[in-house]
């Protein structure tokens, strides 16, 4: 299934100049310089003029004086995955990696995206909005034990729990909402992890996580060693087919474009479960989309290439400048 057609570019001079924004000041930060140093490395080691910008309240007075010609959008969490720099740019007329406002804004609010895969027919866990503590008593005989909670728009699993005691749903919630204002609380499925990697309108090889901790959380996502990961995941042919289908297809619904990647678990009928939709993924050592490009042949620098591919995608002109 093919969701989007790719522009090669063969020659880094075509890219001019580049800036790398990383960092930032969203609780991702750490996991945000992991991948805007590697991704800089990367591109610079390809030929491309490529320049690291740490994100901070001058970004947008550093871009504009800095020369650039595009923008590698290295940034997790708020402030970079949510629509708002990509909606800066446009304004700026300068062209960026990955998902555009839209896309970006939908993907980053577990809440409204799960509205959007409800009225797609895209299977997803079922869930609640949590407005206050008073939300939580009936929880338990409505969704059933365990339960996830987790902030509507904040990533890497932080401010998430997984409760499997209903008198543990008050301290998870308020850990929550010191992320967020919005809460979800989702049913708990205990099916195998997976994940698929999008480039370009491609879905990549598909990759089953096991950790020996409770869940997949922040630590076993970035720095633990003893999780692992399985490419191939042991799918059938018809299986992992049909996967990657849906994958590409919420990834499109969703207005994703260029790059990202789509969690699932599987439910105990081996039917997918959609989880959450990221638009820019970590680029870590640990990262899930660069293991599942080397699976396809496509090494680091080379997907770091492709992804800077994607800033040639056509937006919808919202002002001046030269996009």
């Amino acid at each position: 299934m093919q969701t989007e057609t790719r522009k090669t570019i063969r020659d880094a001079n075509a890219f001019g100049r580049v800036a790398v924004v990383y960092g930032g000041l969203s609780p991702e930060r750490d996991i945000s310089l992991l991948t805007g140093e590697a991704v800089l490395a990367a591109l610079q080691e390809k030929g491309v003029d490529a320049h690291g910008v740490d994100a901070a309240d001058d970004l947008l007075e550093v871009l504009a004086s800095g020369g650039f010609d595009r923008v590698w959008i290295a940034l997790h969490g708020h402030g970079g995955e949510d629509g708002s720099l990509q909606g800066a740019l446009q304004l700026m007329g300068l062209p960026y990696t990955g998902s555009g406002v839209q896309g970006s804004a939908l993907a980053m609010d577990k809440y409204r995206s799960k509205l959007l895969m409800l009225g797609c027919g895209l299977p997803t866990p079922p869930f609640r909005v949590l407005t206050g503590v008073a939300d939580l008593a009936g929880l338990p005989d409505e969704l059933g034990l365990p339960l996830a909670i987790k902030p509507v728009c904040e990533g890497s699993s932080l401010g998430m729990s997984k409760v499997t005691d209903a008198a543990d749903l008050e301290a998870a919630y308020e850990l929550a909402c010191r992320h967020d204002d919005c809460v979800i609380a989702e049913l708990w499925l205990d099916g195998g992890e997976y994940t698929t990697g999008i480039l370009q309108g491609e879905a990549l090889p598909i990759i089953r996580i096991e950790t020996p901790r409770s869940y997949y959380d922040y630590q076993a996502k970035y720095f633990s060693d003893s999780t692992r990961y399985h490419c191939p995941a042991g799918l059938s042919a018809e299986q992992e087919l049909r996967l990657r289908k849906i994958s590409l297809q919420v990834f499109a619904d969703i207005g994703g474009a260029g790059w990202g990647r789509v969690d699932f678990i599987l439910d105990d009928r081996g039917e997918a479960q959609i989880l959450e939709i990221n638009t820019v993924p970590g680029m870590t050592s640990h990262s899930l989309v660069p293991m599942a490009a080397q699976q396809q042949g496509i090494d680091f620098p080379e997907l770091c290439w492709r992804i800077l591919e994607t800033s040639f995608i056509a937006r919808q002109p919202v002002g001046g400048g030269h996009a």
